[in-house]
């Protein structure tokens, strides 16, 4: 399942999460450690605080072996289904693992992507300003 996550960074993690990222060992030791950078390289800063990116979970619980990664470094503000949990091939026993190569939130992602400001970007500023 595809779920859309709004978060807020941590005050005073901000330059431990870009050299994580940088570094690529974000979620290091989670089973889907390969999916973190990735993830935040898609991300979008909507404002000053708020981060919002599209995860894939497999999880029974949205996010459940992945939270304590994200929240080493983040406030998780908001979990939310990602599409019509009713369409997921992956829930629905259709296909194992749909999420792997599905474009269901590919409209989503679009739409996020022309908002806001890249990440990565008001990450490395915030740190620039802060040294």
């Amino acid at each position: 399942m595809r779920y859309l996550v709004t978060a807020r960074v941590k005050p005073g993690r901000e330059r431990a999460l870009e050299r994580a990222i940088d570094d690529e060992t974000l979620g290091r030791g989670s089973v889907a450690q390969d999916h973190f950078v990735p993830g935040m390289k898609q991300a979008r800063a909507l404002d000053e605080e708020q981060v919002k990116w599209v995860e894939t979970c497999f999880c029974p619980t949205p996010l459940e072996e992945e939270r304590p990664y994200w929240e080493a470094y983040f406030e998780l503000v908001k979990v939310q289904d990602a599409h019509d949990r009713k369409r997921c091939r992956d829930l629905t026993g259709e296909e194992s693992w749909a999420c792997e190569t599905c474009d269901c939130t590919a409209r989503l992602e679009a739409r996020l992507a022309s908002r806001g400001r890249a990440f990565l970007d008001v990450l490395r500023e915030h740190g620039k300003k802060n040294e």
